[in-house]
């Protein structure tokens, strides 16, 4: 492999490394995979070798282009190959992306005609024939099998120990040799032998291919829950046979270890949920900027995932908002958020139940789900086992800024400007292994002219053991490295590296997103790159560089490597020289140096540039030709920023791009800013409750039906502690009224006595919480967004 120095690059890397076109694959495998770089005789040999043991022939097409056959795994990642052409020697190495099923290509996916017939066939007004097409082109044949694969989890035992053990198989063909028109009908029956297995796949193969051969080119179609083929009794009585399958799961849930207060809390509003991109993202079964169909959650307008799986059990935390913003809660809602024993999303390490990516969350999270609230009346037991968790312990994240030329906001709110040239530590945690490092050039106007004043060319980071992530400006785009390696994001917008993920939703857009919660968002606009920096409250008094000492106080954010604290009134100069001393040696480096220009610019000379003197103060002069213009574009609270910008860089469209950067911050702080959420309050038997919003300020009142008397508070109301007004409220009969106080006090005398009580203190109302209680049946129909 080549080093990061440019000087030090092996001389043979096309020789010994190569690519391959496409670079992505469903983890399902069955992609064929162009080795790009290489030619070989049609009549030779090549054999392929994923992760040291998986070995199979490879393709060699008519024009001499060799492929390999992505193999069936239970990870996503970058995962590394070898090829060999005589047989023997490996001496060719390559990578490409496992992805999880849903974020593959889907033009190579089988697609299910009527996803809710085959996922619920055998019960009620389910029946008939099942369909299923494909692009026929991507199947170089003639004729094709049509095979169905099974997912289990099994209990191994090995050396006195059990554990489970995640299994992709062969189950049985449905159709064998038959035209590959790009369609196949059929009529399911009951499958007695088979029935135990109930999550799978459709694989469409080339017919010449062995029944269940492993690792050859396919087609897959996305999991689904195999209602099709389950057992004769199912369809009989398919609510009894659901029943009795949700009390089976209810009973071994019973067994297994609580996850629930593992998982971390809910952002309490839309507005944080969006903002707090280092720990949830877009569940795309719900999307609001994609319209919000949220066919999973009625009534909700967006959902988002927890990013990271909780740590001992790999489980997953899902959120979801009404059109108000308010958290919905399944108390509440049969839409509302729902937590997951297994991530969707899997985790390290992947192949080990219930960590593997999409199969182990449908199996352990969605098929129950079709047991408890599609096929039967039992849906309240599912909920009981997924409740919404809340967000009373949810704590937003502080965010910290570097944008235009060159202003910083610390995460405790103090901005000051610093136009260094070199590398410094934009943030430096010892205690938390996390280092950002920032790279920054003088400024050169579109002209040519360059300007006393600085702006970002490159952020790179790491944390722990995880990846190296560069992210660089590279003309009108960003362009993300890894391990001094181009990453490409042609095909996938989402990449799982190691110890860190990677999102690109645009060219100009990159955020990169830590095990820790931490992430850095990277944004390019006119030329301008954007740096923001999020941490979680657990970095609070471990952070050190350009940012400031995260711990609520602007007053000491200024604090140099040795530990003195410069003055948040000192001047310029005295910035300029605290700014300075934040500059990284060679040895603690992380950045690429792939050019004779950033060899000759950052890596031979000091990391520091003290040649480079920027201006430091900037008067407006009255017949600046500018000064129109620029005082009627820069207002508000970002408006110094603004004007700095434009005179220092003589341009409207830069002094622009400085303000916008500034309100986007601003806009992010405001999403940011910490609620009190009292919890959730539960509807009495018997009565209704008016509202479902449950922050600081906000009014529950009850009511009760008809025939019913309300005892207790009608009202109660979130208090800045965290508390309700009030007590519970019960709705009782005029019949049952002196019985029910009678069993509250326990005696008559109590009785009056609490009655003389409550008059002398006019019904004085206390505040305590209520536990969760859940009390009425629910249906929804749902499938992966789960």
């Amino acid at each position: 492999t080549c080093s990061s120095i440019l000087t030090n690059c092996c001389s043979d890397s096309n020789q010994s490394c190569f690519q391959v076109s496409p670079y992505s694959s469903s983890m399902l495998g069955g992609r064929a995979l162009q080795i790009l770089g290489l030619t070989l005789p049609p009549d030779g040999r090549l054999l392929c070798r994923f992760k040291g043991e998986i070995e199979q022939q490879g393709i060699i097409d008519e024009e001499g282009h060799p492929y390999c056959i992505s193999p069936l795994l239970y990870e996503t990642g970058w995962i590394s190959f070898d090829v060999s052409t005589d047989g023997t020697n490996f001496n060719r190495s390559g990578e490409y992306l496992s992805v999880h099923p849903s974020k593959a290509d889907p033009s190579f996916e089988v697609t299910l005609v009527n996803s809710t017939l085959w996922q619920n066939y055998g019960t009620p007004n389910m029946a008939g024939q099942l369909t299923m097409t494909w692009n026929s082109s991507l199947t170089e044949s003639k004729r094709v099998n049509v095979e169905l694969w099974g997912y289990r989890e099994v209990s191994r035992s090995t050396a006195g120990s059990s554990s489970l053990q995640a299994e992709i198989s062969y189950l049985y063909s449905l159709g064998r040799n038959i035209s590959n028109t790009g369609d196949f009908s059929f009529f399911p029956q009951p499958r007695e032998k088979f029935s135990m297995w109930e999550l799978g796949n459709i694989r469409i193969t080339a017919s010449s291919t062995s029944e269940g051969e492993r690792n050859v080119q396919s087609l897959w179609s996305g999991g689904h829950v195999l209602a099709w083929h389950l057992e004769q009794s199912f369809r009989d009585d398919p609510s009894a046979w659901a029943q009795r399958k949700c009390l089976q799961w209810d009973d071994l849930e019973r067994k297994l270890p609580d996850f629930l207060d593992e998982l971390i809390d809910c952002p309490c509003s839309l507005a944080q949920a969006r903002a707090d991109t280092g720990r949830f993202h877009t569940d795309y079964s719900c999307n609001i900027e994609t319209g919000s169909v949220c066919t999973y959650h009625p009534g909700s307008v967006h959902c988002v995932r927890a990013v990271q799986a909780s740590s001992s059990h790999g489980s997953g935390q899902q959120c979801c908002y009404d059109n108000t913003g308010a958290l919905v809660l399944t108390g509440d809602s049969v839409g509302g958020s729902t937590p997951d024993r297994a991530h969707d999303w899997g985790s390290p390490p992947y192949g080990e139940p219930p960590r593997v990516p999409g199969f182990s969350h449908w199996l352990h999270d969605v098929t129950s789900f079709c047991y408890c609230c599609l096929w039967s009346d039992l849906c309240h037991v599912y909920l009981n086992r997924r409740p919404s968790s809340g967000c009373r312990r949810y704590q937003p994240p502080k965010a910290g800024v570097v944008f235009g030329n060159l202003h910083f906001i610390t995460f405790d709110g103090l901005s000051y400007t610093f136009n260094g040239r070199g590398e410094y530590y934009l943030l430096l945690s010892t205690d938390k292994n996390l280092s950002i490092q920032t790279r920054t050039e003088q400024l050169k106007l579109k002209n040519g002219t360059l300007v006393k004043a600085a702006q970002l060319s490159s952020v790179v980071m790491k944390e722990n053991s995880s990846d190296v992530i560069e992210v660089r400006t590279a003309g009108d785009h960003l362009q993300v490295l890894r391990n001094q390696k181009i990453l490409p994001f042609t095909e996938q917008r989402w990449m799982d590296l190691q110890g860190v993920f990677v999102f690109a939703p645009s060219p100009q857009n990159v955020t990169v997103i830590f095990s820790s919660g931490a992430a850095v968002e990277l944004r390019l606009h006119e030329g301008a790159m954007t740096a923001t920096v999020l941490l979680p409250v657990e970095f609070s008094n471990h952070s050190l560089g350009l940012l400031g000492w995260m711990n609520s106080d602007p007053s000491d954010d200024l604090t140099t490597r040795s530990g003195e604290v410069i003055s948040a009134n000192a001047t310029q100069e005295e910035i300029f020289t605290f700014g300075a001393a934040w500059n990284i040696s060679n040895m603690s480096s992380l950045f690429t140096y792939d050019s004779h220009y950033l060899l000759d610019s950052y890596f031979f000379p000091l990391s520091h540039d003290p040649a480079f003197v920027p201006a430091f103060s900037l008067p407006l002069k009255p017949d600046d030709p500018l000064a129109a213009d620029m005082l009627s574009m820069c207002l508000g609270e970002g408006a110094h920023f603004c004007i700095h910008d434009t005179l220092i860089s003589r341009s409207l469209a830069v002094g622009n791009a400085t303000l916008r950067a500034h309100q986007h911050h601003q806009a992010l702080m405001e999403a940011l800013k910490p609620v009190v959420s009292c919890g959730w309050l539960s509807t009495p038997r018997n009565g209704k409750k008016n509202g479902t919003h449950y922050l600081e300020g906000k009014t529950l009142s009850f009511t009760c039906n008809e025939g019913y008397i309300l005892y207790r508070s009608t009202e109660r109301t979130c208090l800045q502690e965290g508390t309700w007004t009030g007590e519970q409220p019960y709705c009782i009969t005029a019949d049952d009224k002196v019985g029910f106080f009678l069993g509250a006090f326990g005696s008559f005398s109590a009785l009056v006595t609490m009655v003389i009580i409550i008059k002398l203190h006019n019904r004085k109302q206390t505040s305590y919480r209520r536990p969760y209680i859940f009390h009425s049946a629910v249906y929804v129909q749902s499938q992966s967004g789960l």
